[in-house]
């Protein structure tokens, strides 16, 4: 059986060791903390910002982490009016520190309620601020001008929960989606439109072209026919100059060429058949090599 003394012994070193455990904290790389005493903040040593083990006295004073890190705000989107009165669709975030704890812990206590908090500020200073400017203005022009408006006017807010704004961003600006699907349909008919003018003014280009090149064909093939026939003209004329110059030259041996030409042209068909006497001026050269005609008896 255990004895008393070892149970007293080990019941000490159990409160030896929860009295450790409740005297020391420990602050991590991208961690504050509160020491209070009562909900209070120890005097002199209220914040540590240094990392590693740290002391406290148990039971009496308690620790509040605080983080350290920037950390983002997402806005969910929402809608505003701009001053031309397009109604626009704007996605927001803003990255903040926390730069004064004990501020902060009194205030908001913790990053949720401070998130809830902050959504509200960037809202209305989204609103405020896009609410002076048109759309070009917003999602062209002036983007970064009024960017820069939103950031510092929900830092002018922040600074009494004791965080500081490091960034505030516009992701998306866009309009509606029934505005939207308006004006996608508009710019559709509208390029639809201009196709069918640029399509207009190819075919009549076309059409001209086609027209231009078929009158110059027609022009040029006429001309060619033009030269051709004056060519085959002067050959003729040149063939028959020739044929001219040879009969002056030979009238017998041309007469009886011309005869052979007319032999072969009559008897080189098959089955031809002539009805024609044979003491013709036709046959004469038949009856004598000069194509003289014999003397009677």
């Amino acid at each position: 059986m255990i004895s008393s003394k070892t149970i007293a012994l080990l019941a000490s070193a159990a409160f030896l060791v929860i009295v450790t455990l409740a005297s020391t904290f420990e602050v991590g790389q991208t961690q504050q903390a509160l020491l209070l005493r009562f909900g209070e903040p120890v005097p002199e040593r209220g914040l540590v910002t240094e990392p590693g083990l740290h002391f406290k006295l148990p039971f009496i004073e308690s620790v509040v982490y605080i983080d350290k890190r920037i950390l983002d705000l997402e806005s969910p989107k929402q809608e505003i009016l701009a001053s031309d009165n397009q109604r626009l669709e704007v996605d927001a975030f803003v990255r903040y520190r926390i730069v004064n704890p004990l501020k902060f812990y009194q205030t908001v206590g913790s990053v949720a309620r401070a998130d809830n908090q902050l959504a509200s500020v960037l809202n209305s200073a989204v609103r405020r601020v896009l609410g002076e400017a048109n759309q070009m203005q917003i999602v062209r022009d002036e983007r970064v001008p009024l960017t820069t408006r939103i950031r510092d006017q929900v830092n002018a807010e922040a600074e009494r929960f004791g965080v500081s704004i490091v960034d505030a961003r516009m992701r998306r600006v866009d309009l509606p989606r029934q505005i939207s699907e308006k004006v996608f349909d508009r710019m559709r008919t509208e390029r639809a439109r201009e196709a069918a003018e640029f399509r207009a003014l190819g075919q009549q280009e076309a059409q001209q072209i086609r027209s231009s090149a078929q009158r110059d064909a027609t022009v040029i093939v006429a001309e060619a026919q033009q030269q051709a026939d004056t060519m085959r003209g002067e050959g003729e004329a040149e063939r028959s100059r020739v044929f001219a110059d040879a009969f002056n030259k030979d009238p017998d041996f041309f007469s009886f060429y011309r005869s052979m030409q007319a032999y072969d042209a009559a008897l080189k068909t098959k089955g031809s058949r002539f009805v024609i006497s044979p003491s013709s001026d036709f046959f004469r050269f038949f009856d004598h090599a000069s194509g003289k005609a014999a003397a009677k008896p």
